[in-house]
């Protein structure tokens, strides 16, 4: 991790498009809502954002903009200063200044930019294709392998301590991340032999074959915890919102909606263009984000009712405390901000 690493806490941009000067406070927040009318580049502020901490310095190079600061809350200042599209970039802490590169900007925290174009991407050989059915082949892929690899594997002793109560402790709570793994349609085979858990007189009477099967098992855990746990978030959000249908995940590892009343099933393909918005938004911040990252979402809005929209704040504030992540979602909504005026930064011109 970089040292100049730390959660972003304010914004500023100096001249852009040679009028307009911004300052965005985000207060160490997990979530911020900036609006603004349109025209006055709130989208620019936020693809800049994206791509400096990107290492994307052309994309910088070429936006018009005189300077922007990005200020972190451990103290540091990343200057980025645009001079007739020459670069100057400096970081800033304790008064002291050096220039910066591409490698360590993109060191310092991971970025996600959800396009408000985001219905199609390039793909292949650079023809656009639909997003939605990349991003679920791709995903359907992942669970069909997470499915597959339910062997476990043999894992090295680390040589920890650990009492026979400890032991049962441990397997007691690999239960339960399994059982919870096993909400996202797959899971491990344990072993022929094997009571899972055991009881405490197993664990005395076959301590070393238990302890292999815990530290398997813990591995196990460490693989495939954090992915089922997005998997059954992002269940959770569509059919939170969704009306009149299900999504669950086939015997195959696809997602597929049914109808509530008679479980006619209905292809990804047939889904309104608001339903396709929802599965893409939820899919790049819970898949294609790492923890602790900052997500860009831009004009959330698109193609979504009004009730659907007043949903969004807090399920983005809850994806971004599970996944651990700092949001900014920039709007022309005030729906999507619905009861968070608190949390939002409107941009003016002077």
């Amino acid at each position: 991790m970089s040292r100049w690493c730390g959660l972003l806490s304010k914004i500023v941009v100096y001249k852009l498009f040679n009028e307009y000067d911004y300052e965005i406070n985000l207060e160490g927040r997990r979530l911020t809502f900036v609006h603004s009318r349109n025209g006055l580049g709130k989208s620019t502020v936020m693809k800049l954002v994206y791509n400096i901490l990107c290492g994307n310095l052309e994309e910088v190079r070429t936006c018009s903009f005189e300077r922007m600061d990005l200020m972190f809350d451990n103290g540091t200042n990343v200057i980025v200063e645009n001079k007739n599209q020459e670069l100057n970039i400096l970081g800033q802490k304790a008064e002291l200044e050096e220039e910066m590169g591409v490698e360590e900007l993109r060191g310092m925290m991971k970025c996600l930019y959800i396009d408000p174009e985001r219905m199609y991407i390039p793909h292949g050989d650079g023809h656009i294709v639909p997003s939605l059915m990349i991003y679920m082949t791709e995903l359907s892929q992942r669970i069909g392998q997470a499915m597959k690899d339910s062997e476990l594997r043999k894992v090295e002793d680390d040589g920890r301590e650990m009492s026979d109560a400890d032991l049962d402790r441990m397997l007691r709570d690999i239960e339960a991340k399994i059982d919870f793994i096993k909400q996202a349609g797959f899971g491990p085979s344990i072993p022929a032999g094997y009571r899972f858990p055991p009881n405490r007189y197993e664990i005395n009477e076959y301590r070393s074959d238990y302890r292999a099967l815990a530290l398997s098992l813990e591995d196990y855990v460490e693989r495939y915890y954090n992915f089922a746990e997005s998997i059954i978030v992002f269940k959770d959000i569509m059919n939170t919102i969704y009306v009149n249908k299900t999504v669950v995940i086939n015997e195959m590892g696809y997602f597929e909606a049914r109808t509530d009343r008679s479980g006619t099933v209905i292809p990804l393909s047939k889904f309104s263009s608001g339903e396709k918005e929802i599965l893409i938004i939820f899919y790049l911040m819970l898949f294609k984000a790492k923890p602790g990252s900052l997500v860009i979402v831009d004009e959330p809005e698109v193609s979504l009712h009004v009730s659907w929209q007043q949903q969004m704040g807090k399920i983005f504030d809850e994806v971004a405390r599970v996944r651990n992540l700092q949001m900014i979602v920039a709007t022309h909504s005030p729906s999507i901000i619905h009861d968070d005026w608190d949390l939002t930064v409107e941009l003016k011109a002077a």
